[in-house]
């Protein structure tokens, strides 16, 4: 049995029962390790945390471990409970998408144990879900890779007058360009786009594109830290949440569209005032 369970936003505490019950049932436990982290995933002990709540070893399995060794896994499963925790809810990236069905092409039996996710954690600052348009992601830009596909998906949702959530680039365990050309991988140091930056990369590409999709005063919302107890929330223009510290990572950023009054008055708590940053300092809402 294959049991692909969800962890939430938070911190170890955040898996449910069921989900607790699936992991201490089994032989194995892998933990993904680059779509997402625990707020706790970047500190040093993050690991051991797990293992003394599941009084079991915990492997992390990074990139490589899941897209291209995954028969390791699935191997695994198919002989005994073998459990795959990811962070947030399972199905909140495309690769755990391929782990079910070649589990399932294999005969091997799967289980789903859900969570929270930012795909709709993100309504505590006060969008409605239903609200919102695609979803896209924001990558980090090089010297000669400045992609915008985002731009069109953006432009769309505004002129429906939907919000538009953005998900922020993460890069773990990424191989150096200088490495594979030599055929020896070396990783570049991880890296977690900032609200701050992905604001810098969207205003490059209006400037660029010049279709008026959005401005910088444009209002958003920039959420950090999603689901943990010291995550901040702030409501302002882009060219005001570019001054903001939003702190550690993980990052995400709402590019606001058309209000409802009650979104309206729930956006007003979370605005750029200096009593509410402090407010948001402190998770509250």
């Amino acid at each position: 049995m294959l049991y692909i369970v969800g962890l939430g936003l938070g911190d170890e505490k955040d898996i449910t029962l069921r989900g607790l019950e699936a992991v201490k049932k089994c032989d194995q436990i892998f933990i993904e390790a680059y779509t997402s982290l625990l707020s706790f995933g970047l500190s040093s002990d993050g690991l051991s945390t797990l293992e003394n709540l599941y009084g079991k070893p915990v492997t992390l399995a990074d990139r490589e471990t899941v897209e291209e060794k995954a028969d390791q896994i699935l191997s695994a499963a198919a002989a005994s409970d073998v459990a795959f925790l990811v962070v947030g809810d399972p199905f909140g990236a495309t690769t755990h998408t391929d782990l079910v069905v070649r589990a399932k092409k294999l005969g091997i039996d799967v289980k789903v144990v859900h969570n929270a996710s930012v795909m709709n954690a993100v309504g505590i600052c006060g969008l409605q879900l239903y609200h919102y348009g695609e979803t896209v992601s924001i990558p980090f830009f090089t010297e000669t890779w400045r992609p915008d596909s985002f731009y069109e998906k953006i432009q769309k949702n505004r002129g429906l007058g939907l919000h538009t959530l953005c998900l922020l680039d993460i890069r773990v365990k990424e191989p150096t360009l200088e490495s594979l050309c030599r055929g020896r991988k070396q990783y570049e140091p991880p890296r977690y786009m900032s609200i701050n930056t992905a604001i810098e990369q969207l205003l490059e590409v209006e400037d660029n594109r010049g279709e008026s999709a959005y401005d910088e005063n444009t209002m958003c919302v920039g959420l950090a830290r999603l689901g943990s107890e010291d995550q901040k929330i702030v409501s302002g223009t882009m060219k005001e949440l570019q001054s903001v510290d939003f702190g550690a990572p993980l990052h995400c950023l709402v590019i606001v569209g058309k209000t409802h009054p009650v979104e309206e008055e729930m956006l007003d708590f979370y605005r750029l005032k200096k009593q509410n940053v402090e407010e948001n300092d402190h998770g509250t809402v």
